[in-house]
Parts: C-alpha cells; structure tokens; sequence
C-alpha cells in the first residue's frame, strides 16, 4: 500500500479511514504505523480532521484491531497458529512462525507489561495480542493496557508529522533508520506517563 493509497482512503473517509488503515495495520502491516500516523499528523494541517480526533480514531482502530486478534488466540494454539503461518497465510499477513514465538515468549516473560510496552515494538504491537487471549488474561484489563500503550504511541507519532509538516516522510525515515532510539525515548515517555497516571489514580482512591 503506496502514499497515495493513503491519502485517497483518509482524504475519502475522514477518521473512518484512520481507524480502518490502523486496525488493517494491528491485524497484518502492509505499511507500518509510523507512515500513518505521521502522513495523518501533517494533513491535520490542511483539511477538516483535528488532531484529537485522528488520535481518538487511530486508537479505537487499534483497539479493534487488538481485539481481533485477541480473539483469535482464544480460539487457537501456538502451535496451530505457526502451521497456518508456515503456509500460504504467513506470506499474505508477511508473518512467520517465528514471530509468534518471539511474541508469546515476550509476554510469558513480561505479562500485562508485554502488552502496555508491546505498543511501541513493531510486529510484536499486532502479535502480542494473541498469547494475550490464549492465556485468558483479563479482557477488559487487555483492552485498558493496549489503549493507554497506543494512545501514547498514537499522540507521539500524530504530533511528529503535524510539527513535521511537508518534511514527515523523513522523520518517517529516521525512526526507521534510528528505531531503537526512538523507541527508547518513547518508552521513557511511556514510563513517566504510567507512573503519573498510577500516582494520580492512588491518590484520589
């Protein structure tokens, strides 16, 4: 899925088309998430959609598309999905067997904060979901911990290509190129938030 793919389903269908192009992206990455949310923060600039909207968009197509997946670990084994992925299936969703064990392994080693930290990682963001649901973890505890991660991650990237304006292709460039650090700087805003929000919660409980 090329740029102008992107502009023609955003342009077309508004937060509509964000939240479908974020939880097609949860669900398999036929583009990364970065080119989304960085193309929809600079045309924030130039057309009816606002910034709080696009995020409040991007995340509830996140949402269900975490969702999604979700259930599809309910329904499936490890290794009945590394079977599926090993043919036809894993070449159309560009997944391999391996990525679901690097992903149930992330969790088992992490638990709920596999899924909050899973947000910021590309591939395990999608895959994290689904040892999620074949553990049974909480439903309701999954979808709070996944929306506050992409709401973070959401907020970052949307600003990035608002504040970017024409040149958001290559900050585009630069987290890809330089991901570790950016993902580093993310979890630390990720980490202050958490902590905040955990402060403000015990303190009016």
């Amino acid at each position: 899925m090329n740029t102008s793919v992107l502009i023609d389903i955003i342009n077309q269908y508004g937060y509509f088309g964000i939240a479908f192009l974020i939880a097609i992206e949860n669900i398999f990455p036929p583009i990364p998430s970065e080119v989304i949310l960085a193309f929809t923060g600079f045309i924030t600039l130039s057309s009816n959609l606002n910034v709080w909207g696009s995020i409040i968009a991007a995340t509830l197509g996140a949402i269900i598309g975490a969702t999604v997946l979700y259930a599809v670990g309910r329904f499936l084994s490890v290794e009945r999905l590394q079977r599926i992925l090993a043919g036809r299936w894993g070449k159309i969703l560009r997944l391999k067997p391996t990525d679901i064990t690097k992903a149930a392994a992330f969790f088992n080693r992490h638990g709920g904060a596999a899924i909050f930290f899973g947000r910021f990682i590309p591939v395990i963001r999608s895959l994290v979901s689904i040892p999620a649901g074949m553990s049974g973890y909480p439903f309701l505890r999954f979808i709070a911990l996944s929306a506050a991660g992409t709401l973070i991650w959401n907020t970052v990237l949307i600003f990035v290509g608002r504040l970017s304006g024409h040149a958001w292709p290559h900050i585009v460039a630069l987290i890809e190129t330089y991901g570790k650090v950016a993902l580093l700087l993310l979890i630390i805003i990720a980490i202050v938030s958490f902590f905040i929000w955990r402060r403000k919660k015990n303190t009016s409980n």
